[in-house]
Parts: C-alpha cells; sequence; structure tokens
C-alpha cells in the first residue's frame, strides 16, 4: 500500500541518563517510548493533529503489534534521530513504521521496526478511522481514493 511514498517524519531525542540500563546503554523498553515520540511527533507535524484532539473526538490508538529489530546500542547523551512513516492503512488499522539512528557523520541504525495501531472508541470498542483521518493519510501516501 505505501512504503515511504509519504512524508517521514524526523525527531530528535537526546538520551538522558534515566533511559540507561546498569550496562550503561539505553534499555530495549525505552525505545517503545520514543517510537511513541516518534508517532505523535509524525500525527503532529505531518497530518496536523495531536493525540489530544483524536482523544477528544472520543478515539484512542492502542498498539496492537509491535515488531523491532535492534542493531547496535545507544548510549547516555547521545543524540538520536526518530524517523517515522506511515508504510500502510486499512480501516479500522494504522502502520507506523521507524528507523532509529544516531546522529553524525555515518548515521548507523540503531533500531527498525514498526507499530500497528487500531482505532478504538472511548468504550474500548473497534471503530472505523475517521474519514477525514483516512483521506489526509492517503493523501499523504499519494494512495487517494
Amino acid at each position: 500500500m505505501g512504503s515511504r511514498s509519504g512524508t517521514v517524519c524526523e525527531t530528535a531525542y537526546r538520551v538522558i541518563y534515566g533511559d540507561t540500563d546498569a550496562g550503561g546503554v539505553v534499555y530495549y523498553g525505552t525505545y517503545m517510548r520514543l517510537l511513541e515520540t516518534g508517532r505523535s511527533e509524525y500525527l503532529r507535524q505531518v497530518l496536523g493533529v495531536s493525540y489530544a484532539e483524536l482523544t477528544e473526538a472520543g478515539l484512542i490508538f492502542p498498539v496492537v503489534e509491535l515488531h523491532c529489530r535492534y542493531h547496535a546500542p545507544a548510549r547516555y547523551d547521545d543524540l538520536l534521530v526518530i524517523s517515522t512513516w506511515i508504510e500502510e492503512i486499512t480501516g479500522a488499522t494504522i502502520r507506523f513504521s521507524y528507523a532509529i539512528k544516531k546522529e553524525g557523520p555515518s548515521p548507523r541504525p540503531l533500531l527498525t521496526g514498526y507499530t500497528i495501531n487500531a482505532a478504538v472508541g472511548l468504550d474500548g470498542r473497534p471503530r472505523r478511522l475517521p474519514k477525514e483521518l483516512s483521506l489526509m493519510i492517503k493523501r499523504n501516501l499519494h494512495l487517494e481514493d
């Protein structure tokens, strides 16, 4: 359906001490929060909508599937770049893809992966993606109906 054919949102993040484990590297679970940061910024910067606005409209978008591959460690005070893009949409889900790299002259991938987020009402029941949101994503992916 779309493979990096749309906008890629890049978000900078500086690793703080609290992100690291006893070995001095970024704790593996920390990356899930970084993916959420990238996803939130994609919605805000590319689609012009925030999670808060979606929640006010009666929708939440929980992660229903997650895949990540760790390529190399990040350490305290590293400056990271979180690249986020939408790979695919269905009537009720959005597949966000990610690449996290260390900033620098020859950035190497630290993590690649994706999440699938489902549209769910505040009552916990699945919903279809709102038409306006779906159209914005399709335009961005060059998949207009």
